[in-house]
């Protein structure tokens, strides 16, 4: 079922049964609206370099690397312009087949012909031998739905997957990683050398499509350029300049509502079904995606609880599904407005 076909089906479902818990929303951006930062209306000129500075320090990376991170709107244009190139190279992409169905539709409109690895319920790395092509694997830390971070052994098993030929590198999507520095596996990742990392204001700061950064490994000069030649736009840049400045904490309190709207979840799943959330998933900070290796039709029909089933992220073999703490049911309690009093 294809992530549209699933939404007309929640609606259908959520209408015919006011008791059915709604673990199934996905748009973070419309259940925390009111924490987004507003745009700013002045007009003063901000320059991609001192926004790529300001980025580093905030993620406590070298300032030296200034000039290979890479301004732009966000994950979806950073990866549009790094695929287009892999295609130029004839490059070797594979791609998570149960993250994020957006990723295929960017890599086929550049040209690409993708494989595909699984995450759920784990991870399992592609083991096809290497070859002369240069060759790239997407990974998204944390992942979702996963709901988690790379554990150490996933992240050895992707580094020496790297140091099976000089040819292979890496994409790091971080979009999910609301925390400041980058989660230790990133940092360990981005240390071989050989990844390009990809971050923006998306989740944290809840304005996607707007800022991002794409840091690039030495050596990559031409998709350097590639990225200069099409930049944000003044506006753009303007709001990120003050996400980044006068709003810097913004993400931190994302982080503090999702930990409580999951509180909330849990409090509501039976206990069988909180059992079956991997700890690590209902421990990661900033996470709303809960795998469960229950069926969707299962938690609908025995515990009364709306989840979306794996496929809708793409394709994939688990027969499991995945809650959401992301729905009005799990939300802040309204204060409740006074009650004039008789004169």
């Amino acid at each position: 079922m294809r992530f549209d076909e699933f939404q007309e089906f929640r609606q259908r479902q959520l209408g015919a049964s006011s008791s059915l818990l709604d673990a199934a929303e996905t748009n973070v951006y419309r259940a925390l609206a009111p924490m987004r930062p507003e745009q700013p209306t002045d007009m003063r000129t901000v320059h991609r370099c001192d926004l790529a500075r300001a980025w580093l320090r905030r993620f406590e990376l070298p300032q030296e690397w200034s000039g290979q991170a890479m301004v732009c709107r966000g994950v979806r244009h950073g990866l549009g312009v790094v695929f287009h190139r892999l295609h130029a190279e004839q490059a070797r992409l594979w791609l998570p087949s149960d993250v994020y169905p957006v990723y295929f539709e960017l890599a086929r409109a550049a040209g690409l012909e993708p494989a595909s690895y699984p995450t759920l319920p784990t991870p399992a790395l592609p083991r096809s031998p290497a070859d002369h092509r240069p060759e790239y694997l997407l990974l998204a830390n944390p992942s979702k739905p996963l709901g988690r971070y790379l554990t150490d052994a996933e992240c050895d098993a992707v580094i020496s997957w790297l140091r099976e030929s000089p040819h292979r590198r890496l994409l790091i999507d971080s979009v999910y990683d609301l925390g400041a520095p980058f989660a230790a596996g990133t940092r360990r990742l981005l240390d071989t050398g050989c990844a390009v990392l990809l971050h923006s204001v998306t989740k944290g700061w809840l304005w996607p499509r707007t800022f991002g950064v794409v840091l690039l490994g030495p050596g990559q000069a031409e998709l350097a350029e590639a990225f200069r030649a099409d930049p944000p736009t003044s506006a753009q840049l303007r709001l990120a300049d003050r996400l980044l400045t006068e709003h810097s904490d913004v993400p931190r309190q994302v982080v503090d509502e999702l930990a409580a709207r999951a509180e909330r979840l849990f409090e509501r799943l039976p206990d069988d079904v909180l059992g079956a959330i991997p700890t690590a998933s209902r421990t990661c900070p900033g996470n709303y995606f809960f795998p469960v290796g229950i069926p969707a039709e299962t938690l609908q029909r025995e515990y009364g609880v709306l989840a979306l089933p794996a496929g809708v992220f793409g394709e994939s073999s688990w027969t499991g599904s995945v809650l959401t703490s992301l729905g009005e049911a799990f939300g802040p309690t309204p204060t409740p407005t006074p009650t004039p009093t008789a004169r």
